[in-house]
Parts: C-alpha cells; structure tokens; sequence
C-alpha cells in the first residue's frame, strides 16, 4: 500500500528579508532562520517523524518546529505524507530539490570546523555524524577501499558503502556489514576526530565493534579535519 500524500494549505507568500537579486540572499531567505538548516540536516537520510524530529534537535521547542515545517514546506525543501496502516503516523520528507542541498552542508561544515571557536565536544545527532563523514572523509586515504559499513547510535542504524565513487550512507539495518560500530554519536565522534582509540571505547563500554577490526581501525581514519585558521 502507499503512503498518503498530505494535503498541503493554501501557500503563504514568502516573507521578503532582503531586497537583493543576489542568489545566496535568497538562500538566506529559504533557510536562514534558526533551526532550518538543521532540520534539514535530519531530514538528508531519509523521512522523519515530528517527535523524531524533536529528539534529535533537543534545544527547539514544539512551536518552533512547527513553523520551521510549514515554511519549509511551503518553499517546496520538504514535503509531507502519511504512512500506511498499521503505522498512520505523518512523516516528513526531503524533495528532489531539497536533497540538492547536501553540498552547502559539506561546503559549510568544513569551512566552519576551522574556527578555533568550534567545539567537536558538543552534542551531536546520529544524522549529523553521518553527514560528517560524507563531508570529511579523505578520498586519498580511503583510495582503493571498498566496504560495507554498519552504525546503529541507539534507536537508529545506517548503512555505509564505501567504494571508488565515494561514501554512499542511507538509514537501514545492515546486513552482514564488513564492520558495524555501536555506540552514541559522541562516542564514535571521539574515536574517529578526536583520536580516542578504539580499544579505549570499548574498554569503558560506550564502543561495540563488530567485523574486521583491522578494516575498523582503518577506516576511523579517513576523516581528517582540516587545520584551524591561523595554525602552523
């Protein structure tokens, strides 16, 4: 059965911030206000819940959200549907367009990872990190590699292909992944940018790898963070 398209409401002119013909003021426009962007972000693997959605972004408030949705919607960046029964819930969902946005993120994230004020200790989402690894990872450490990858960061678990066209990552259970990690996003973000090895996670049992190891301690280090602004 599929799902149900829901019906959208009448759509509301796009409230004008900038008188400027320039195509980055408009993008200001589309998902420059706090928490677009973000939303977004959660939304880049696939369709997502409201109260999924809430979870993984704990700082916002139920209001907020919902604005944040219906202007996003309303620029065509996402859309929603209801699943079928037995499930009935309301998803939201990427457009084509919307999904043409990944690029900014991966442009953004390693732009703004050279600030010296940028803290990599700071909470982190299961989506987000995975989108990390999309932005960071070094095709020249990684050349020659092919893989299949496993995550699952408590309720939620991805898949990772990694291979000469790059790392493909979607949401799903992986089926007999050449190596699986499992443990909270800021676990796995300690093991592969901030150098905690991986026998250490595991140690203090915040770290479950399955699989090759030795495939696991390679591909932590394919992600390397580019060199603070004013660093030798």
């Amino acid at each position: 059965m599929k799902s149900e398209k829901v019906t959208s409401k009448a759509k509301v002119p796009m409230k004008r911030w900038y008188d400027d013909a320039c195509g980055t003021a408009h993008a200001l426009e589309l998902v420059g206000e706090r928490w677009a962007l973000l939303i977004v972000r959660e939304l880049m693997f696939g369709a997502r819940r409201f109260s999924e959605l809430r979870g993984d972004l704990p700082g916002i408030s139920a209001n907020v959200l919902t604005q944040r949705l219906e202007g996003l919607e309303a620029a065509g960046i996402l859309t929603r549907r209801k699943l079928p029964p037995p499930a009935s819930v309301q998803v939201y969902e990427l457009t084509p367009w919307g999904y043409e946005s990944e690029p900014i993120f991966q442009v953004m994230g390693r732009w703004a990872v050279r600030s010296p004020d940028h803290d990599p200790t700071l909470p982190l989402s299961p989506a987000a990190l995975m989108l990390s690894f999309r932005t960071m990872l070094a095709p020249e450490r990684a050349a020659g590699l092919q893989a299949t990858v496993g995550f699952r960061c408590g309720e939620q678990s991805f898949v990772a292909r990694l291979d000469a066209e790059g790392l493909a990552i979607s949401r799903g259970e992986p089926v007999d992944p050449d190596v699986s990690f499992e443990g909270d996003p800021m676990t796995l973000a300690s093991v592969v940018y901030g150098g905690r090895p991986i026998a250490d996670a595991e140690a203090a049992g915040a770290l479950r790898v399955g699989g090759h190891r030795a495939l696991a301690r390679r591909f932590v280090t394919l992600f390397p963070l580019p060199a603070k602004v004013g660093a030798r």
